[in-house]
């Protein structure tokens, strides 16, 4: 660890807890050597994040047309409408091995990658794009990557693939589902003790004097920053303690209706819009504070079997809802796309220099099939965020009707914006040069 980047980065620490810091004015804090007396804090750098929910969207509903504040968006991305000018719409990119098995799991295997699906229960795919990038870039972090989702795998065989197809979009091999972090404690732990385990003691009453101490040493405007910053830590603290009081759980029904064991400590306790709006929150904590530039959010799986009592939406999982087009499916999209909303506008409230974090990132939102009739010809795709100066938002890219259209295109430009530059990847050789 000693060799890594982020050694000279400025961190708070305290007994078994160490909490980076997040831009400031009047502090070197992303890794700069020492310089001059009197010099500019450093600039912050571009992070990425992947947010994916399974079985599409409305299929009337999802479109963007025009540019800039006067583009105008379907129902489904209706929660988008205050980042218009940051946001770029982009149809018919596609990844034509998804199209060979025609079910969830052959369509989501391989949707940060590319690469071809290995069947009959063989579990093969390629290495997703953010560990990739947690290869080469995630070493300047105390985080490589962060890996989050709000369902559980599914480890079943469906039509000859493997179901674990469906519940991973993040692999950090071919033949390796990045583990997924479920539980929102396990996460928050995750960024800021040095072991990951729950621990009785608060992350911020163990760095409090470290934080005195340094407090004393920045600007005014540093200062409220620094406050700021440490409420937000402890506000995500004291949601976290309390939900893990709720005991709920949705999801598929299961056969009994109370448990008949023990309950285990620290499960996933929360209603699924809680369980979504903390890993949101922590999520912009690790990117506020460098803990990691590169965090994948599935909200839910392919193939999912969620149910949403929070909208009145009870009565069907989330996979057999989306072969319909009514009413509570278009609810349910808006549901997830605020997701992105909520991550957005946080991120957007930060500033880091002349930009806001939200500027500084680059949010990539997805799914495996259009529609939930397993269109996958063409993807849904937005990406919201600057990447640090490098991305002009209000746009609307239309690729369909093009013969390179490959998705890997893209994610080879979203690369070269966190200055990894590969010759291919998946079935690219070039970036999109729009983006």
């Amino acid at each position: 660890m000693s060799n890594h980047t982020f050694s000279r980065r400025a961190f708070l620490r305290g007994v078994g807890v160490s909490m980076a810091l997040p831009w400031m004015e009047s502090f070197n804090v992303w890794g700069d050597e020492p310089g001059p007396a009197v010099r500019p804090a450093s600039e912050a750098p571009v992070r990425m994040a992947v947010l994916f929910s399974g079985n599409g969207f409305h299929s009337k509903e999802w479109w963007a047309k025009g540019e800039g504040k006067d583009m105008e968006l379907g129902n489904v991305l209706a929660p988008l409408s205050d980042f218009r000018e940051k946001m770029l719409f982009i149809r018919g990119l596609y990844n034509a091995e998804a199209l060979k098995g025609n079910i969830h799991s052959s369509q989501t295997g391989n949707l940060l990658s590319g690469a071809p699906l290995a069947s009959g229960g063989e579990i093969r795919s390629g290495t997703s794009i953010d560990q990739l990038l947690a290869q080469r870039y995630g070493r300047s972090t105390k985080v490589p990557s962060l890996v989050l989702g709000c369902e559980k795998s599914n480890p079943s065989v469906h039509k000859n693939y493997s179901m674990l197809y469906s519940s991973h979009i993040s692999w950090s091999s071919p033949t390796t589902p990045t583990p997924l972090e479920l539980y929102p404690a396990l996460a928050f732990d995750r960024l800021f003790k040095d072991e990951v385990n729950r621990g009785d003691k608060s992350v911020l009453d163990a760095v409090s004097s470290d934080a005195k101490d340094f407090r004393r040493h920045i600007s005014a405007t540093d200062q409220r920053k620094l406050d700021e910053y440490l409420d937000s830590v402890r506000e995500v603290e004291v949601r976290i303690e309390n939900a893990g009081k709720k005991g709920e759980m949705q999801g598929w029904r299961p056969t009994l209706s109370a448990p008949n064991i023990p309950r285990p400590a620290d499960g996933i306790p929360q209603d699924i819009a809680e369980h979504m709006r903390l890993m949101s929150d922590i999520l912009v904590l690790a990117f506020q504070t460098d803990t990691t530039r590169l965090c994948t959010l599935k909200l839910n799986n392919d193939h999912s079997s969620l149910r949403f009592p929070n909208l009145g939406v009870d009565y069907m999982i989330h996979h057999l809802l989306s072969h319909s087009d009514t009413a509570d499916w278009l609810k349910v999209n808006q549901f997830f796309l605020q997701q992105l909303a909520y991550i957005a506008r946080k991120l957007d409230s930060i500033q880091e220099g002349e930009r806001t974090l939200l500027d500084n990132s680059m949010l990539l939102y997805c799914s495996s099939m259009l529609n939930g009739n397993h269109d996958a010809n063409q993807l849904p795709v937005v990406l919201l965020g600057g990447a640090g100066g490098r991305i002009k938002g209000g746009r609307v890219l239309d690729y369909k009707e093009k013969p390179e259209r490959q998705m890997c295109r893209l994610y080879l430009s979203m690369m070269d914006k966190m200055n990894v530059r590969l010759p291919k990847f998946g079935d690219a050789t070039e970036a999109l040069a729009e983006v």
